[in-house]
């Protein structure tokens, strides 16, 4: 019983049914005032008719009066009678004053309540045409029994109503219930591990939507973990490829099947695998740095110009290796002046590791030969003079469905695994989750396109405000990753 009543059917039925109660209740307290006052007046309407006939024609009316008398009982109303003289003879002697009297006989129609030592009455009084008046009364008492009557009956119908509201709320709540409950049981499917929970809608508006919510839930789960479980078995395999390679050369050792010239050269295989499994250690656990609670941002004032000179000094010896040429592009001096300060508000450190992951993703798909280009330029947009920064590689560039998924992490690596250089597929999503902490804008961009002005200049890609396109002798034909940071 005690969770019949804490269910929603339950609850339904129970609010019915209060309802029914007090309404039957307001009815009573409401009609039964009403029901009274209306039978008094429909009371005095017919005495008053009655009387207009009596003064009309006071012997039919008087004829009339004792034939029903006598053949149906006594009337519910009195008829007493006043005399030329104001003497009046009847119930109604004691009701009316001398005054009356006298206005009764001059031919002024009376109608009002009296009452008297029997009780209240209502009372209408008329002049005869020939001298003298007529008054019928009516007992008020009586009057009250017959709409107690009414009221009583009434009340009866209400009953019958109440009776009938609540096995009607019982089954209007079952079937309200009834799509919750599915869906309650759809729900605990899915708590349970059970996907592709397909729920049939239905039911009111708001349940409908309820269980429309659900559907969408089951989908985005489903679609949720099969990413995670693409994740982690793309990353299953990066790891275990370096620790196949590890456990080989490892136990060549052990067995002495490794030359002694040959030591060192596995020695630093060995030192490149672990570094390989560093970084994807170190990638997850940016990750999951960047969705805690505690991951710091110090912001300070940065010379965007000077943190890219240490960028390019960091990468040259890398790019060098790659026979990449790393080249840096910063705005040049006015005519009038020196060149613009390219002044940010931001962690450096954070910048710098968004700037190395870019440049790191860049070599990795730029060929020999190839040229790997950061830029910097001051823009007007509606954020207001921002500095952007270009990261851009002549490798073989992204599409505009690559580029729709840029920073969702792992897709760009499912995608080109086995046709490219990867990495870990973590590097674009944790740039762009570090940008997104430090309020800058991370995007991908079409190349640049336009006339050869050789080196340097201080274009920007379509849609920049730092001037019109400028490409770049040897311009890359890759992909280009822009940050902007609002001006200092």
């Amino acid at each position: 019983m005690r969770a019949w009543l804490r269910s929603l059917a339950g609850r339904i039925t129970l609010v019915t049914a209060a309802v029914a109660v007090l309404a039957v209740l307001v009815t009573g307290m409401v009609g039964f005032p009403l029901i009274r006052a209306a039978a008094v007046e429909q009371a005095r309407l017919e005495l008053s008719r009655d009387a207009d006939a009596f003064a009309a024609t006071p012997a039919a009316s008087q004829a009339l009066d004792l034939r029903e008398r006598h053949l149906l009982g006594p009337a519910n109303y009195d008829v007493s009678s006043i005399s030329t003289d104001g003497v009046v003879s009847g119930p109604a002697r004691a009701a009316l004053s001398t005054a009356e009297i006298a206005r009764v006989l001059s031919g002024t129609a009376i109608s009002r309540t009296a009452t008297t030592d029997s009780g209240a009455l209502l009372l209408q009084a008329r002049a005869l045409k020939r001298g003298g008046g007529v008054v019928l009364t009516r007992s008020l008492a009586d009057v009250n029994a017959a709409s107690a009557l009414v009221f009583q009956r009434t009340l009866l119908a209400l009953a019958a109503g109440l009776l009938i509201a609540v096995p009607a709320g019982t089954l209007l709540a079952r079937r309200l219930s009834r799509p919750l409950v599915r869906t309650a049981a759809a729900a605990r499917r899915m708590a349970g591990g059970e996907r592709a929970v397909h729920l049939v809608p239905s039911g009111v508006t708001e349940v409908r939507a309820v269980g429309e919510a659900v559907n969408r839930l089951d989908h985005a789960l489903v679609a949720s973990e099969a990413r995670q479980r693409e994740f982690l078995l793309s990353i299953s395999h990066e790891i275990r490829t370096p620790l196949t390679a590890m456990r080989g050369y490892a136990e060549a050792l052990e067995d002495g099947l490794v030359p002694e010239p040959e030591v060192a050269a596995v020695g630093r295989t060995l030192a490149a695998e672990t570094d390989r499994l560093d970084a994807f250690v170190k990638d997850l656990l940016e990750l999951a740095r960047l969705e805690a609670d505690d991951f710091a941002v110090e912001e300070r004032p940065v010379d965007v110009a000077l943190l890219l000179a240490q960028v390019q000094q960091a990468w040259h010896a890398r790019a060098a290796q790659s026979s990449v040429r790393l080249q840096l592009t910063l705005p040049q001096p006015a005519d009038s002046g020196p060149a613009p300060a390219l002044v940010v508000l931001t962690d450096a450190q954070r910048l710098r590791q968004i700037l190395d992951g870019l440049v790191e993703n860049a070599l990795r798909v730029t060929p020999a030969g190839g040229l790997l280009n950061l830029t910097s330029r001051l823009e007007h947009d509606a954020w207001g003079q921002v500095v952007a920064i270009d990261v851009r590689d002549s490798g073989p560039g992204l599409s505009a469905e690559d580029a729709a998924v840029a920073f969702d992490r792992g897709v760009l690596y499912r995608r080109y695994a086995g046709q490219r250089p990867v990495g870990s597929g973590l590097g674009l999503s944790i740039a762009a989750r570090l940008a997104d902490r430090l309020g800058a804008r991370l995007t991908v961009e079409a190349p640049y396109d336009g006339e050869d002005h050789g080196g340097g200049g201080t274009g920007g890609p379509a849609g920049g405000s730092g001037g019109p396109p400028v490409r770049l002798t040897d311009a890359p034909v890759g992909a280009c990753f822009c940050v902007r940071l609002l001006r200092a």
